[in-house]
């Protein structure tokens, strides 16, 4: 298994935006070889800071996998209109990926 994480974080008061975009997004991850689960994480916000930090959270049966989705036309599609947000962020995303070592 292998799981693929991006660290959002979101500026205060945007919230609520950033999630509609999640919800209403145009996905056919789950048609996508190798594709187990999607969530999307919120996380405490950080008033000193100024954001909410998220983070999307994609299991996959390998890394390649989702390698293999990362260079496909449903990554480019899904990915599409990404930089339409920026005001809405406080940095880039930050990719973390990990290969499971032990699972309960």
């Amino acid at each position: 298994m292998y799981i693929a994480m991006n660290r959002f974080k979101v500026t205060a008061g945007n919230e609520g935006d950033f999630e509609t975009v999640w919800r209403n997004r145009d996905s056919s991850l789950a048609k996508v070889p190798g594709f187990v689960e999607f969530r999307l994480l919120r996380g405490k916000a950080s008033e000193e800071e100024g954001y909410t930090l998220y983070s999307s959270h994609t299991v996959w049966t390998s890394e390649a996998d989702f390698q293999n989705w990362t260079k496909s036309e449903n990554f480019r599609a899904a990915h599409r209109n990404a930089g339409d947000r920026k005001a809405m962020y406080k940095g880039p995303p930050v990719f973390e990926g990990f290969n499971v070592v032990e699972g309960i």
